[in-house]
Protein backbone atom coordinates (compact mmCIF):
# COMPACT_ATOMS: atom_id res chain seq x y z
CA UNK A 1 0.00 0.00 0.00
CA UNK A 2 1.08 3.42 -0.64
CA UNK A 3 0.06 7.04 -1.13
CA UNK A 4 0.31 8.37 -4.54
CA UNK A 5 -0.01 12.46 -5.26
CA UNK A 6 1.90 15.80 -4.58
CA UNK A 7 0.44 16.82 -1.15
CA UNK A 8 3.71 16.03 1.33
CA UNK A 9 5.93 17.61 -1.33
CA UNK A 10 4.41 20.61 -2.09
CA UNK A 11 3.50 21.68 1.32
CA UNK A 12 6.57 20.00 3.07
CA UNK A 13 7.34 22.17 6.41
CA UNK A 14 9.25 25.19 5.67
CA UNK A 15 12.82 24.24 6.72
CA UNK A 16 14.26 27.90 7.79
CA UNK A 17 16.02 28.63 10.57
CA UNK A 18 15.05 31.97 11.19
CA UNK A 19 13.49 33.01 14.47
CA UNK A 20 10.10 33.77 12.53
CA UNK A 21 9.70 32.88 9.26
CA UNK A 22 6.76 32.24 6.94
CA UNK A 23 5.97 28.60 6.19
CA UNK A 24 3.39 30.25 3.83
CA UNK A 25 1.44 33.40 3.91
CA UNK A 26 -0.90 32.74 6.31
CA UNK A 27 1.13 30.55 8.66
CA UNK A 28 4.41 31.87 11.00
CA UNK A 29 6.58 29.63 12.22
CA UNK A 30 8.75 30.93 15.03
CA UNK A 31 12.13 28.67 16.24
CA UNK A 32 11.72 28.54 20.07
CA UNK A 33 15.83 28.05 20.41
CA UNK A 34 15.68 31.66 20.58
CA UNK A 35 13.94 32.71 23.52
CA UNK A 36 10.37 32.70 24.84
CA UNK A 37 7.70 35.00 22.05
CA UNK A 38 4.24 36.53 22.90
CA UNK A 39 1.98 34.99 21.06
CA UNK A 40 -1.90 35.78 20.36
CA UNK A 41 -4.29 33.40 22.15
CA UNK A 42 -5.47 30.51 20.61
CA UNK A 43 -3.10 31.40 17.38
CA UNK A 44 -1.12 28.10 18.27
CA UNK A 45 -1.97 25.63 15.64
CA UNK A 46 0.54 22.89 15.80
CA UNK A 47 4.09 22.67 17.52
CA UNK A 48 7.01 19.82 17.56
CA UNK A 49 9.04 19.52 20.62
CA UNK A 50 8.78 20.80 24.24
CA UNK A 51 6.74 24.19 24.26
CA UNK A 52 4.51 25.24 26.91
CA UNK A 53 1.80 28.26 26.81
CA UNK A 54 0.91 30.59 29.59
CA UNK A 55 -2.15 32.85 29.08
CA UNK A 56 -1.57 36.05 30.65
CA UNK A 57 -4.21 37.77 29.35
CA UNK A 58 -3.86 41.31 28.46
CA UNK A 59 -0.71 41.13 29.52
CA UNK A 60 -0.43 41.76 33.83
CA UNK A 61 -2.49 44.04 36.21
CA UNK A 62 -1.96 47.21 34.39
CA UNK A 63 -2.70 46.14 30.90
CA UNK A 64 -5.57 44.30 32.49
CA UNK A 65 -6.75 47.50 33.94
CA UNK A 66 -6.14 49.18 30.82
CA UNK A 67 -7.91 47.14 28.67
CA UNK A 68 -11.19 46.98 31.12
CA UNK A 69 -11.11 50.70 30.94
CA UNK A 70 -10.49 51.72 27.64
CA UNK A 71 -12.29 48.46 25.52
CA UNK A 72 -8.72 47.94 24.22
CA UNK A 73 -6.19 45.34 24.22
CA UNK A 74 -5.58 42.01 22.94
CA UNK A 75 -5.12 38.81 25.00
CA UNK A 76 -1.65 37.02 24.84
CA UNK A 77 0.28 34.23 25.72
CA UNK A 78 3.59 33.62 26.78
CA UNK A 79 5.11 30.86 25.35
CA UNK A 80 8.86 28.92 26.23
CA UNK A 81 10.53 25.90 25.52
CA UNK A 82 12.22 24.09 22.67
CA UNK A 83 10.78 23.42 18.99
CA UNK A 84 8.96 24.48 16.04
CA UNK A 85 5.47 26.79 16.95
CA UNK A 86 3.59 27.41 14.06
CA UNK A 87 1.08 30.17 14.55
CA UNK A 88 -2.12 31.59 12.87
CA UNK A 89 -4.76 33.83 12.89
CA UNK A 90 -8.31 32.81 11.01
CA UNK A 91 -6.51 32.14 7.73
CA UNK A 92 -5.38 35.68 7.68
CA UNK A 93 -2.18 36.51 5.89
CA UNK A 94 0.61 37.16 8.45
CA UNK A 95 3.45 39.97 7.37
CA UNK A 96 7.12 39.78 9.59
CA UNK A 97 8.55 42.82 10.28
CA UNK A 98 12.28 43.13 12.27
CA UNK A 99 12.44 46.04 14.86
CA UNK A 100 15.62 47.73 15.66
CA UNK A 101 15.14 50.02 18.85
CA UNK A 102 12.37 51.33 16.81
CA UNK A 103 8.63 51.25 17.64
CA UNK A 104 5.17 50.86 16.07
CA UNK A 105 1.89 51.54 16.81
CA UNK A 106 -0.27 48.09 15.96
CA UNK A 107 -4.20 47.94 15.90
CA UNK A 108 -4.29 45.35 18.39
CA UNK A 109 -6.54 43.01 16.23
CA UNK A 110 -3.66 42.68 14.16
CA UNK A 111 -0.97 41.60 16.22
CA UNK A 112 -0.15 38.16 16.11
CA UNK A 113 3.30 37.31 17.95
CA UNK A 114 6.45 38.93 18.98
CA UNK A 115 10.07 38.31 20.56
CA UNK A 116 9.91 38.53 24.67
CA UNK A 117 12.34 41.42 24.01
CA UNK A 118 10.08 43.49 22.66
CA UNK A 119 8.10 46.29 24.84
CA UNK A 120 4.31 46.14 24.80
CA UNK A 121 1.54 48.40 26.23
CA UNK A 122 -1.74 50.01 25.84
CA UNK A 123 -1.40 53.63 25.10
CA UNK A 124 -3.83 56.43 24.45
CA UNK A 125 -3.00 58.19 21.62
CA UNK A 126 -2.34 61.99 21.69
CA UNK A 127 -4.96 63.68 18.72
CA UNK A 128 -6.89 66.63 19.00
CA UNK A 129 -10.12 65.28 17.18
CA UNK A 130 -9.96 61.29 19.69
CA UNK A 131 -10.21 63.94 22.72
CA UNK A 132 -13.34 65.11 21.54
CA UNK A 133 -15.03 61.33 21.91
CA UNK A 134 -13.34 60.34 24.93
CA UNK A 135 -9.52 58.83 23.28
CA UNK A 136 -8.13 56.63 20.47
CA UNK A 137 -6.06 53.67 22.33
CA UNK A 138 -3.63 51.23 20.41
CA UNK A 139 -1.32 49.01 21.11
CA UNK A 140 2.90 49.72 20.88
CA UNK A 141 5.44 47.83 20.69
CA UNK A 142 8.84 49.13 20.92
CA UNK A 143 12.19 47.97 21.32
CA UNK A 144 14.49 45.23 19.25
CA UNK A 145 13.02 41.77 17.69
CA UNK A 146 10.70 40.09 15.04
CA UNK A 147 7.16 41.33 15.17
CA UNK A 148 4.56 39.36 13.32
CA UNK A 149 1.10 40.93 12.27
CA UNK A 150 -2.04 39.24 10.65
CA UNK A 151 -3.86 41.09 7.96
CA UNK A 152 -7.17 40.68 6.25
CA UNK A 153 -5.63 40.47 2.56
CA UNK A 154 -2.65 41.82 1.39
CA UNK A 155 -1.70 45.19 2.61
CA UNK A 156 -0.02 48.67 1.33
CA UNK A 157 2.33 50.20 3.32
CA UNK A 158 1.23 54.19 2.11
CA UNK A 159 4.37 56.81 2.94
CA UNK A 160 3.01 59.66 4.84
CA UNK A 161 5.72 62.04 3.54
CA UNK A 162 4.65 61.94 0.25
CA UNK A 163 1.76 63.14 0.18
CA UNK A 164 -1.45 63.80 3.28
CA UNK A 165 -2.82 60.64 3.76
CA UNK A 166 -6.01 59.33 5.65
CA UNK A 167 -7.30 56.05 6.32
CA UNK A 168 -10.43 54.32 7.97
CA UNK A 169 -9.44 53.60 11.42
CA UNK A 170 -11.13 50.56 10.95
CA UNK A 171 -8.76 49.60 8.04
CA UNK A 172 -5.36 50.83 9.52
CA UNK A 173 -3.12 48.57 10.90
CA UNK A 174 0.13 50.14 12.00
CA UNK A 175 2.00 53.38 11.94
CA UNK A 176 5.94 53.48 12.35
CA UNK A 177 7.71 55.78 14.66
CA UNK A 178 8.00 59.13 13.26
CA UNK A 179 4.19 59.01 11.94
CA UNK A 180 1.96 61.36 13.52
CA UNK A 181 -1.69 60.90 13.88
CA UNK A 182 -4.99 62.90 14.28
CA UNK A 183 -8.00 62.53 13.39
CA UNK A 184 -10.48 64.20 10.92
CA UNK A 185 -14.37 64.34 10.93
CA UNK A 186 -15.42 64.77 7.45
CA UNK A 187 -19.67 65.16 7.22
CA UNK A 188 -19.68 65.61 3.24
CA UNK A 189 -21.50 68.77 4.34
CA UNK A 190 -25.44 69.54 5.11
CA UNK A 191 -26.38 67.75 2.04
CA UNK A 192 -24.99 64.62 2.84
CA UNK A 193 -26.01 64.91 6.50
CA UNK A 194 -29.76 65.36 5.56
CA UNK A 195 -29.09 62.29 3.18
CA UNK A 196 -27.36 60.31 6.06
CA UNK A 197 -23.94 60.77 5.50
CA UNK A 198 -21.10 58.66 3.63
CA UNK A 199 -20.49 56.61 6.74
CA UNK A 200 -16.52 57.58 6.73
CA UNK A 201 -17.31 60.32 9.07
CA UNK A 202 -14.07 59.47 11.02
CA UNK A 203 -10.95 59.57 9.05
CA UNK A 204 -7.58 59.28 10.80
CA UNK A 205 -4.76 61.53 9.07
CA UNK A 206 -1.17 60.78 8.86
CA UNK A 207 1.70 63.59 8.80
CA UNK A 208 5.26 63.35 9.57
CA UNK A 209 8.14 60.19 8.40
CA UNK A 210 7.16 57.03 8.33
CA UNK A 211 4.76 54.46 6.74
CA UNK A 212 1.20 53.74 7.68
CA UNK A 213 0.18 49.90 6.52
CA UNK A 214 -3.74 49.70 5.71
CA UNK A 215 -5.45 46.39 4.96
CA UNK A 216 -8.09 46.44 2.04
CA UNK A 217 -11.14 44.89 4.83
CA UNK A 218 -12.13 46.62 7.64
CA UNK A 219 -12.85 45.33 11.18
CA UNK A 220 -16.05 43.67 11.79
CA UNK A 221 -16.63 41.97 14.93
CA UNK A 222 -17.97 38.34 15.60
CA UNK A 223 -21.48 38.88 15.07
CA UNK A 224 -21.04 40.23 11.88
CA UNK A 225 -21.74 43.97 12.60
CA UNK A 226 -19.25 46.52 11.48
CA UNK A 227 -17.49 48.06 15.05
CA UNK A 228 -18.45 51.78 15.98
CA UNK A 229 -16.83 54.54 14.13
CA UNK A 230 -19.03 54.23 10.59
CA UNK A 231 -22.06 54.92 12.37
CA UNK A 232 -19.94 57.67 14.56
CA UNK A 233 -20.99 56.08 18.06
CA UNK A 234 -17.54 56.79 19.71
CA UNK A 235 -13.78 56.76 18.12
CA UNK A 236 -12.97 55.06 21.81
CA UNK A 237 -14.36 51.59 20.41
CA UNK A 238 -12.66 51.75 16.76
CA UNK A 239 -9.70 49.42 17.99
CA UNK A 240 -11.80 46.56 20.08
Amino acid sequence: MAIHGTLFHDFRENVSQDPFSLQNKKLLKIQMGYGPVWAKTGSMVAYQGDIRFENKGAGGLGKMFKSAVTGEGVNMMQCTGQGELFVADDAADVQIIYLENDLVSVNGNNVLAFSASIEWDIHRIQARGAAMTGGLYNVSLRGTGYVAIATKGEPVALDVASAPTFGDAQAVVLWTGGVTMDVRVDTGGLRSMVRGGTGETFQMAFGGQGYVLVQPSESVNASGNQQAGKSGSGIGELFS
